[in-house]
């Protein structure tokens, strides 16, 4: 993921196909110069948004979803993506990513913004379901029969967090091989994989450490079922020399049967 601490390492990657930018980091007009000259060289960029809260009550916010949309246009984007999952409430800012109930009422919230968000945006939007420390209780589905029928209902595409689906096992106490059975892995249009830590007997998704084997294994897991069209490595802190980021990204290829990177 295109990051301005690690701009240089991303840009001088070879054979680099595509990255992904924080969308609320980027200013549609005036593009940083280093994304576009990713874009015009022919690296594909996806702006991933943080901050439209999809699972929220409200509709979303129109100046929200045209910003999603002029990033799409700025960079030449193939699709956009987003969470699943609410940022605000009555008008109060959580300042983090919150999971939306399994039930119908917030499955029927999140359709609802979902398609208000693609009627507006020139490319198809992608949906990230997110890493939690809590479940909200009286849930309706399971987490994969929520997905599943939220991509039926919306069209929209899959953004699988390989290392999400680890951390929420591991708070869980379950299998993450049993949700890949239980996803429609044709719609995946891209993979995040990142690093955490443990504290207070829970797993964070930090995006602040190296990948963990167990994600590396879960890639393979994933890969013997259905290879995605990419993965994309997240480092938000405490970025490590150029060595060990290359490092983590030949043991993603190598997870993903998929060619050497660096």
């Amino acid at each position: 993921g295109w990051r301005p601490e690690i701009a240089g390492f991303v840009g001088a990657l070879p054979g680099l196909r595509f990255t992904e930018v924080v969308a609320e980091s980027v200013h549609p007009a005036h593009p940083a110069p280093d994304l576009l000259a990713l874009r015009d060289r022919g690296v594909r960029i996806v702006p991933h948004g943080v901050k439209l809260s999809l699972g929220g009550a409200e509709p979303v916010a129109a100046e929200r979803v045209a910003h999603l949309a002029a990033c799409a246009e700025a960079l030449g984007a193939p699709l956009v993506s987003e969470h699943v999952a609410f940022v605000r409430a009555g008008g109060i800012e959580a300042g983090h990513l919150l999971p939306v109930p399994r039930t119908r009422a917030a499955l029927d919230a999140l359709t609802a913004n979902i398609r208000r968000t693609q009627a507006e945006l020139p490319v198809p939007l992608a949906v990230e379901p997110i890493a939690t420390l809590f479940d909200w209780p009286d849930a309706e589905y399971t987490e994969g029969d929520f997905l599943t029928e939220l991509l039926e209902r919306t069209g929209a595409l899959l953004l699988l967090d390989v290392a999400n689906v680890y951390a929420n096992a591991r708070n869980r106490g379950d299998d993450p091989v049993a949700l890949l059975d239980r996803l429609p892995l044709e719609r995946i249009a891209y993979c995040h994989v990142a690093g955490g830590s443990e504290e207070g007997g829970r797993y964070h998704d930090t995006h602040a450490a190296a990948v963990p084997p167990e994600v590396l294994d879960l890639i393979e897991a994933l890969c013997a079922r259905h290879r995605p069209p990419g993965f994309l490595l997240e480092r938000d802190g405490r970025y490590p020399p150029a060595r060990e980021l290359q490092a983590e990204l030949d043991a993603i290829a190598a997870a993903s049967g998929l060619a050497s990177v660096t």
